[in-house]
């Protein structure tokens, strides 16, 4: 087998090892926007995001801290933006997403994180040079066409106030995307640094946030186990998967796979928490799945001789 075949083979291996990573990162994190409407009957959105984070961090730290001395020292400019990410994600992206789920069903949630690679798109091409493909514009803007026809049967009482909500939310999630896809891509971290640092910086600074806003937590036993849950399944063994399959896949590409989202968090929530999806809404989820695999086949080639 000539050089040239062997690179493409381990490349190609390589890229499909980090889309099902990316699969099952969707998979754990559709599963996050039930199990929060649990924790809601009980704690306030922030304390639940705060604790989710901090205690995930935790959960990888003895990892990051056996591996430290192996490590060269992070750069001022890398600090500032492992800052950025933890607060962008973390505190804005996920606590204003929990807070906007008391208004809005799981599936609505999840559905709206749709909105993600258009903004995503925008942001790479000004700031990654990661210039999409004819195909991929098309399915960006196919999976929007899905989020109009998944709204145009109304909206209920209050979920106005929750879409404006997790709005904000998006805008903190499409931070996180670049810096984390930028970050990645130079290979200038390794994927448990990159996991773990933000995690902490978000972690504490919606803590500190929610015992100014919420207070002390008062916790039952399903809202422990929730919290516990998100924490080292949701978070600690989800953002692995997400921040090492950013080396192989665009930052356009892992949203595009995110937007399987509301399809799983359809089929869990309907089990769980008996929400059901109206006509519109299921032909508008079907249109977004379209937009998903029309960025894949759109990728570009790449000359593994360069």
């Amino acid at each position: 087998m000539e050089r040239s075949q062997i690179r493409e083979f381990i490349s190609k291996n390589h890229r499909t090892l980090a889309i099902m990573e990316a699969l099952l990162a969707t998979v754990i994190w559709s599963s996050s926007f039930v199990i929060v409407k649990f924790g809601l009957e009980t704690l306030g959105p922030l304390t639940i995001a705060g604790l989710r984070y901090s205690l995930g961090a935790l959960a990888l730290l003895p990892l990051f801290l056996i591996n430290r001395p192996e490590r060269k020292p992070i750069s001022g400019n890398l600090w500032l933006r492992l800052i950025i990410i933890g607060i962008s994600s973390y505190t804005i992206g996920n606590g204003a997403l929990f807070w906007g789920l008391k208004y809005i069903p799981a599936t609505t949630g999840s559905f709206l994180m749709g909105m993600i690679p258009l903004l995503v798109m925008i942001g790479g091409v000004t700031f990654l040079k990661e210039i999409p493909t004819r195909w991929q514009g098309l399915g960006v803007f196919v999976s929007l066409a899905g989020s109009v026809v998944f709204f145009s049967g109304g909206l209920q009482p209050g979920e106005p106030l929750g879409i404006a909500i997790v709005a904000l939310g998006l805008i903190g999630f499409m931070t996180f995307s670049l810096l984390g896809r930028g970050i990645a891509r130079e290979r200038s971290l390794d994927t448990l640094v990159l996991t773990t640092t933000p995690l902490i910086i978000g972690g504490l600074t919606t803590i500190c946030l929610a015992l100014i806003v919420e207070g002390i937590p008062q916790f039952t036993t399903r809202s422990l186990w929730v919290v516990i849950w998100l924490a080292l399944v949701n978070t600690s063994f989800g953002y692995l998967l997400y921040n090492h399959a950013l080396r192989e896949l665009t930052a356009l590409e892992m949203n595009m796979l995110m937007n399987l989202t509301p399809l799983f968090t359809a089929l869990i929530s309907w089990i769980m928490l008996g929400e059901r999806l109206g006509l519109w809404q299921g032909i508008g989820l079907v249109i977004m799945i379209v937009g998903v695999f029309l960025v894949q086949r759109g990728r570009k080639k790449v000359n593994l001789d360069e």
